[in-house]
């Protein structure tokens, strides 16, 4: 079954719990009005939680930008590779978060507290905003203001927030040292470490493990591109 399957699930919104799970639980007919003891599945706990806020906010960032449109929806769908049975489904989610009463600081705060022990996950659910925002080419100051925001309640410092928003913002004065969170006077040898570092931490499998569903490795492989062609840029800048 897809992420997507489970997350329609009659449990889905007892697992999540908090105003996640009313959200989607309500989508199976089954409300959570309360923090559920998350299962023993750390990773599928994850998987859940993570799908969910990515939904939930991503659908409060159509929103607010005032483009909501079947457009984005579509876009959506073509980023996170959903396939056609999930589509209904899917469609559903993303109307329904648009529409609950619940504010989007609702969503994140949730979101900081279920993975305050997991603070790369909190990345990447900003980093699948951030796919999501751009997928028409143009990141609006209305959804700019909405990512930073929601980056401060996850914790994510204005370097860090820089550091994603250059690997998904590309202009022709882009800093690859940026792309690759490390400062102008490293050494050589440290950028290779570094880098390589960088490569294990986005991996797709290491996104995987630690609870980003497989239906969204597609950013990862994405990240990875980016990450690499900031490294090739730097190497030709030190004739490396």
């Amino acid at each position: 079954m897809t992420i997507w399957g489970k997350l329609t699930g009659a449990a889905a919104g007892l697992v999540i719990g908090g105003p996640l799970g009313a959200l989607f639980g309500g989508v199976a007919g089954h409300i959570a009005d309360r923090v559920i003891a998350p299962p023993a599945d750390k990773v599928l706990r994850n998987q859940l939680a993570f799908t969910a806020g990515v939904v939930a906010l991503g659908a409060k960032m159509a929103k607010a930008d005032g483009h909501v449109s079947k457009d984005e929806i579509i876009a959506f769908q073509e980023v996170f590779k959903v396939e056609e049975v999930d589509k209904k489904n899917v469609a559903l989610l993303f109307n329904l978060a648009k529409q609950d009463v619940a504010g989007y600081d609702a969503y994140a705060n949730q979101l900081a507290q279920t993975f305050r022990e997991d603070p790369e996950l909190l990345q990447d659910v900003l980093e699948g905003l951030f796919h999501i925002a751009v997928a028409d080419q143009v990141l609006r100051p209305s959804e700019e203001q909405f990512l930073y925001d929601v980056a401060q309640r996850f914790g994510i410092d204005k370097n860090q927030f820089r550091n994603i928003k250059s690997r998904h913002v590309i202009s022709n004065d882009q800093d690859p040292y940026n792309i690759l969170e490390i400062s102008h006077d490293v050494s050589d040898e440290k950028l290779k470490r570094h880098y390589r570092a960088l490569v294990m931490e986005h991996h797709p499998d290491r996104l995987v493990a630690r609870g980003v569903p497989v239906e969204f490795v597609d950013i990862a492989n994405k990240r990875l591109a980016v990450i690499n062609a900031a490294y090739e840029d730097i190497k030709r800048e030190r004739g490396l």
